[in-house]
């Protein structure tokens, strides 16, 4: 169940402090592939735009408690900024019942991630599954 799976990887949550996890090359795969949502924000302590992203993305997670909300350090976890291309900072990466469907840099407003979390949802998963299974 996608809602218990997003508690179980977020803790923190049952005493409302903070609204993402931090996300490593330990942890990753395990989260990332779980059925549901998972929104990662890939950013640096040193990148003015990751700082200034930082708040909204906080924000738009209190809304989307069945959402899992992750953050990757690329400073801390090199490994997973490599595996992913990642070679601008922030990147969004949007995540659906184990498969990537979004993968954009940039910082974005709070309605344009609102946007994509909308667009994520409307997805049709089987038809998503059954491109990539031709293509």
């Amino acid at each position: 169940m996608p809602t218990e799976r997003a508690f179980q990887y977020r803790p923190e949550r049952e005493n409302h402090t903070m609204a993402t996890v931090a996300l490593t090359e330990t942890t990753f795969d395990e989260v990332a592939q779980s059925d549901g949502i998972v929104l990662i924000d890939f950013w640096a302590s040193w990148c003015g735009p990751c700082v200034r992203f930082a708040p909204v993305y906080e924000k738009v997670s209190a809304k989307h408690e069945d959402i899992t909300f992750g953050k990757v350090d690329t400073e801390a976890e090199q490994g997973l900024a490599a595996r992913f291309e990642v070679r601008s900072i922030p990147t969004i990466m949007a995540v659906r019942d184990g498969v990537i469907v979004y993968a954009e840099p940039g910082a974005l407003p709070e309605d344009a991630l609102e946007d994509i979390i909308r667009q994520v949802r409307d997805l049709d998963m089987d038809d998503v599954k059954k491109r990539l299974a031709e293509g």
